[in-house]
């Protein structure tokens, strides 16, 4: 790679969360549905049929286009897309050609600006489902998804690597979440990947020829479908052969891109105006209006946090990395430091549990913030305990654990189990002795001044209270037991 320089390019198509079609009333809910049942002559092409333009779906697309810092543009139009294919009942797609929604806009990725040349409205196509009938392979066609709002956001070359590749991709799907316009659910098709790759050695200004990777659906395997063009371009181009613009497959169980067909440029489709459907017109107040209903974005977010509850960066980006994460987040806050005494120190102490412990459940769990059992409420009643020390930090992930798994308040848990911290000095005096006494080399240790030795006499104390000591006491009694024995310090 040091001697050739990557460029990519992407394109990535986001079904919009509607209640019906693009241009029709059919439901635009059809995942897991009868095939064919969410139609009618307008999304199936049926000769005299018209469409009607969505305006939900219009004003979803002017909303993405302003987080995306696009030029919404006054007046669009919607052109006919001319090909043939069997998932494409009206052999045309309803797209947009020189007149998209949006222009010129840009996506900032770790002090990078992305450019984005154009938001684009069009309509989904049918699914093609391969089977068995009478014993034949056979492909069928579900028209369900056919005419479903799919927006595209088209980048320019401004991605230089298969990772920022990812990560432009991840900010867009983060995005059109954060502004409630689609689920973006890969494993349902509501977010599919384009990506045109080519190499040129490092210094030429000169672009090469672009190779295009088609329908990608997850990040996973956009990045290792990039990486994966990028080396064999540079291996056609180190043994003299000429690199063909073409359409490529990204085939993940064998690990490899495969020739699809020769590349088509825009004059192969034949655009044309849509004749069926006037002309999209904004006024400047219809534009400002969805702008000033934009909702705080993930950078935005991210910012304020830094600066209003003094976190890291790196902290703020797990506690943005979806809207729902980030209310949850704040909810419990707003309880936690309710009388705003200490708030600061509270938004880190909160916002370590929350990255740490309750990330870790809920990864364990493969749950999302969405479907958590626990209330904001009841997980500052847990750090509660602790800060009144109550339970120590030991128990209170095992308390966390439990609420998870029985959807108790800590209170109950904390009481069934008796995971109440000791911190009496009569009741630890008695364990620490004992630890003293079965460990007599580690005593031996500290007193020649290893100090490690203490957290290891510590630890032990911890394990003999199934860790319900409070370890602030207990190391202040070992300190004076090691120091002094039995005899109090003068």
């Amino acid at each position: 790679m040091k001697e050739y320089v990557a460029t990519v390019g992407l394109e990535i198509h986001t079904q919009l969360k509607t209640t019906s079609k693009m241009f029709c009333r059919c439901s635009a809910e059809y995942f897991g549905t009868t095939p064919n049942s969410h139609t009618c002559p307008v999304c199936l092409g049926l000769p005299g049929a018209l469409p009607v333009i969505n305006k939900e779906a219009i004003e979803k697309a002017v909303k993405l286009s302003l987080a995306l810092n696009c030029q919404v543009a006054p007046e669009s139009k919607f052109d006919r897309k001319n090909y043939f294919y069997p998932d494409l009942p009206k052999g045309y797609q309803i797209s947009q050609f020189d007149r998209p929604i949006g222009r010129d806009g840009w996506v900032e990725l770790g002090g990078k600006k992305i450019r984005v040349s154009r938001v684009h409205m069009e309509e989904d196509t049918g699914k093609l489902v391969h089977s068995e009938v009478g014993g034949k392979r056979v492909s069928l066609i579900d028209f369900n998804r056919s005419g479903v709002p799919l927006m595209e956001i088209v980048s320019e070359p401004d991605v230089a690597s298969p990772e920022e590749a990812r990560l432009y991709a991840k900010k867009l799907h983060q995005i059109a979440r954060y502004l409630e316009v689609s689920d973006a659910d890969m494993e349902k098709a509501g977010m599919r990947f384009d990506t045109n790759v080519s190499v040129r050695p490092k210094g030429d200004s000169k672009l090469g020829a672009k190779v295009e990777i088609k329908n990608i659906n997850s990040f996973r395997f956009l990045e290792r479908g990039i990486a994966y063009e990028i080396e064999r371009q540079i291996a056609l181009v180190k043994s003299g052969e000429k690199i063909r613009q073409e359409t490529r497959g990204w085939v993940e169980t064998k690990g490899i891109t495969v020739l699809q067909r020769t590349k088509e440029s825009s004059p192969d489709y034949r655009y044309f105006p849509e004749p069926d459907l006037p002309p999209v017109v904004f006024k400047k107040a219809q534009i400002e209006k969805l702008r000033t209903a934009l909702p705080e974005l993930p950078d935005e977010k991210i910012k304020r946090f830094e600066e209003e509850y003094s976190l890291d960066k790196k902290t703020t980006q797990i506690l943005s990395e979806s809207k729902n994460f980030a209310q949850w987040y704040e909810e419990a806050l707003a309880i936690y430091a309710k009388d705003d005494k200490g708030k600061a120190y509270k938004a880190k102490r909160l916002a370590n549990w929350v990255v740490g412990e309750l990330v870790r459940q809920l990864r364990e769990r493969s749950l999302t913030i969405e479907n958590v059992p626990i209330e904001p409420a009841a997980f500052v009643e847990l750090l509660d305990f602790i800060d009144r020390e109550e339970t120590n930090q030991a128990a209170a992930k095992q308390v966390l654990t439990s609420m998870f798994e029985t959807g108790m308040l800590p209170a109950k848990i904390i009481k069934e189990k008796g995971l109440a911290q000791v911190s009496k000095e009569e009741e630890l005096e008695k364990v620490i002795l004992e630890v003293i006494n079965d460990f007599k080399k580690a005593v031996d240790d500290y007193r020649l001044g290893k100090e490690a030795s203490f957290g290891f006499l510590v630890g032990q104390v911890m394990r003999k209270t199934d860790g319900r000591a409070n370890p602030k006491v207990v190391g202040e009694i070992l300190r004076k037991k090691l120091t002094y024995g039995n005899r109090n310090p003068s």
